[in-house]
C-alpha cells in the first residue's frame, strides 16, 4: 500500500483481533516509523515499549477501565518526556503526535488495525501512570497513548471527511 492509500485508507478500529500474532519484525518497523517522527528542536521526547507477551499484555489490559483493544495480540504504549526544546517551550504532544500518526500509518501499510487511546489513558484514573509503572517507566516519563496492533476480525468501517474546498484553500480563508 502506498502513503496515499494508507492515509486515504486509514480509520480507528475498535472492534476485534483476529488470534494471530503480529510478527516482531512488522512491530519493529512500526515502532521505528515513530521514532522516525519530526520532534521539536530534534530533543526526540518520545520513546515507546511494545507488548506482545500475551500474559503481560492480559495484565496491563485488566488494568483499563473500561476495557478496551481486549483481543488485541500487541499493544504499543507511547511515553512522552517534558523537555523544555527552546526557551521555555515543550513540544512533546506535537512530538508524540507526529510520532503516533507515523506509527498509525505504518501499520495501516502493513495491512493491520488500530486506534489511537489517549484520552481514556490520561484522564484523572491515572491509568496510563498505573501501566507505566507496571512496565518499570522511569518517573520522568509519562505513557500517553496506546496502539493496539492486529489484523482486523471485522471489516473495518471509514468515516466520511468533509470535503476539500471546505477546510483547505490557496491564498487565504475561503479562497476559491
Amino acid at each position: 500500500m502506498d502513503l496515499f492509500e494508507a492515509i486515504e485508507k486509514r480509520s480507528s478500529y475498535r472492534l476485534e483481533y483476529k488470534d494471530s500474532a503480529v510478527p516482531r519484525e512488522d512491530l519493529s518497523k512500526i515502532m521505528q516509523a515513530g521514532l522516525d517522527a519530526p520532534s521539536g528542536c530534534n530533543k526526540q521526547t518520545t520513546s515507546l515499549i511494545c507488548v506482545d507477551d500475551k500474559e503481560l499484555l492480559k495484565e496491563l489490559l485488566g488494568m483499563i477501565d473500561p476495557p478496551i483493544c481486549q483481543t488485541a495480540p500487541a499493544i504499543i504504549c507511547v511515553l512522552t518526556q517534558r523537555i523544555c526544546a527552546y526557551r521555555d517551550k515543550c513540544f512533546a504532544v506535537q512530538d508524540y503526535s507526529a510520532a503516533i500518526e507515523n506509527m498509525l500509518l505504518a501499520i495501516k501499510a502493513l495491512g493491520y488495525e488500530s486506534c489511537w487511546y489517549e484520552g481514556h489513558i490520561t484522564d484523572d484514573d491515572n491509568i496510563g501512570g498505573k501501566l507505566a509503572k507496571r512496565l518499570g517507566v522511569p518517573d520522568d516519563y509519562d505513557l500517553v497513548c496506546l496502539l493496539p496492533v492486529g489484523v482486523a476480525k471485522c471489516e473495518p468501517s471509514h468515516t466520511s471527511k468533509k470535503p476539500f474546498t471546505d477546510r483547505a484553500w490557496f491564498n487565504g480563508f475561503m479562497n476559491e
